[in-house]
């Protein structure tokens, strides 16, 4: 090869630079900033992180913990893990358990039946004007949750705006009164968590493209048809999401019993908040949270297993 070229065997090649370094080119590695991008998103998550582990996780721990000591409060509770807690308050309380389900239960319902047509009127109907039917559906609720419970007895008063003149007019018997009753609380439920079922159907209804419902009625369905089978399964999400963040809450409350119902009204809410704050047995307190939660839990595995999560998520995507 030397012969051919007519250059030493050392001179084949032109000699080349020292490598560029790193501080030259102001660019880091790839295995560097492959690195930096992998941890990124768990720095995001941190704070968050942090905020769940001292004010969820922790408490829950310790929760858990109480709810299996003994004693009262002038001698001090030990961790003596009594089970029993857990048995004799379901057996105790068993009739506030059932009634706080029923009442979420019709209370939902009733929130479904009231919330769905005015978000779908909303969705299709408002035009340019959804913005401001949004803030007056949600406007209430800047209000005190116990002034609106209050506001909510005021109207149900038997002298109220509403029985008052139907009194007077004769159409209601003497002994007649709404207070004091299921009745009183399930609608004062349904008022006050009626933007967590209202706000989700309204999001999963805008999602809907127009061109959808355009098509159906191109195939010759009627409305009853397009809505049974496109608008009502393409909002099936939002009736999902809405249906557990209005029947868990509403499970679980204590103020509309006490404010709207009477002494055969109250629920597990209640007698929580009384164990903890009236008689201070703060391990059955603890069960009987835990108790509730549990319940509501197996109650919403199964409500996601019977309505399908699959299919609600298929629906989503579309």
């Amino acid at each position: 090869m030397a012969v051919l070229t007519g250059r030493p065997e050392g001179e084949g090649a032109a000699p080349q630079g020292p490598p560029e370094r790193h501080g030259r080119s102001g660019r880091a590695p790839k295995g560097e900033a492959g690195r930096r991008g992998g941890l990124a998103p768990y720095a995001l998550l941190l704070p968050g992180g942090l905020w769940l582990l001292a004010f969820f996780a922790i408490p829950l721990v310790l929760m858990v913990s109480l709810s299996l000591q003994t004693g009262n409060l002038i001698d001090g509770f030990q961790q003596t893990f009594h089970w029993r807690n857990y048995t004799d308050g379901l057996a105790t309380y068993q009739d506030h358990f059932l009634r706080s389900l029923w009442y979420g239960l019709v209370a939902t319902l009733l929130c479904i039946a009231l919330s769905y047509p005015a978000a779908y009127w909303i969705a299709f109907r408002a035009g340019d004007r959804k913005n401001a039917y949004l803030f007056l559906l949600v406007l209430p609720y800047f209000v005190s949750f116990i002034l609106r419970t209050v506001a909510w007895k005021l109207v149900l008063t038997d002298n109220g705006p509403i029985l008052g003149p139907l009194r007077g007019w004769g159409l209601l018997p003497d002994g007649f009164h709404v207070l004091d009753t299921g009745v009183a609380v399930v609608t004062g439920l349904a008022y006050n968590f009626l933007p967590f079922m209202a706000l989700p159907i309204y999001v999963a209804l805008e999602r809907i493209d127009p061109r959808v419902v355009e098509a159906a009625y191109d195939l010759y369905a009627s409305r009853a048809q397009t809505f049974l089978r496109v608008i009502l399964p393409l909002s099936l999400p939002g009736v999902f999401a809405g249906v557990i963040m209005t029947f868990v809450p509403v499970a679980s409350d204590y103020v509309n019993a006490e404010v709207l119902g009477g002494p055969r009204n109250t629920m597990i809410g209640n007698v929580i908040q009384a164990e903890y704050f009236d008689n201070s047995a703060y391990p059955m307190a603890s069960a009987l949270s835990f108790t509730l939660m549990a319940i509501l839990l197996l109650g919403i595995f199964a409500y996601a297993r019977a309505l399908g999560t699959q299919d609600v998520l298929e629906a989503a995507r579309r």
